[in-house]
């Protein structure tokens, strides 16, 4: 590693923790109750559209910060299999930062691969399998728990996904991030 580059692998690691803080605090913010109503809701209405429904009493300036809601993430890709959302950039532009939510759908995995670039990716829900190596093998992958921090390195052999569980991740990098596949048939 060059000591150009250090600094730049530092800059993403500490955005993909901060990105990471971001999601899991919001989270913790949307299952409190906002008040006395919210916390105890009319017979079968639930706490969540009790919380969502009403007209939130405090506007941000969207000069100064913007956000998306689950609710207004578009994630593409096949249902079941693997979806994407891309939050932040172009991951197809050279040179250029992105930051991607993949969303690995129970039993499913992709082969052998690597990329051109570092990515960096945090583990934001479920359990993601990680395995390296040309040999397709997903009994030879490690678990990735919610929380947990990886680094995919350019140019390195490896392959992941979902087993029992869907596994939210998410990806930040500098584009483009194209994927060579690698595997030994």
């Amino acid at each position: 590693m060059s000591n150009s580059t250090m600094p730049r692998r530092f800059w993403f690691a500490a955005l993909a923790v901060v990105l990471f803080a971001i999601f899991t605090s919001s989270r913790v913010l949307r299952s409190a109750p906002k008040n006395a109503a919210a916390a105890h809701p009319a017979p079968g209405a639930s706490a969540r559209a009790a919380q969502t429904d009403a007209a939130p009493s405090v506007q941000l300036d969207p000069t100064h910060i913007t956000y998306k809601l689950p609710a207004q993430i578009q994630w593409t890709g096949r249902e079941g299999v693997a979806q994407t959302a891309v939050l932040v950039g172009d991951p197809m532009k050279s040179s250029a930062l992105y930051v991607e939510l993949v969303k690995w759908f129970p039993h499913n995995m992709s082969h052998p691969h690597f990329h051109p670039n570092d990515r960096y990716i945090t583990v934001l829900s479920g359990t993601w399998w990680v395995g390296t190596g040309s040999k397709f093998d997903p009994n030879q992958t490690v678990p990735m728990p919610a929380g947990s921090f990886v680094t995919d390195l350019a140019g390195k052999v490896h392959y992941d996904g979902a087993k029992d569980e869907t596994a939210i991740i998410e990806i930040v990098g500098i584009g483009p991030a194209t994927m060579t596949p690698a595997e030994e048939k």
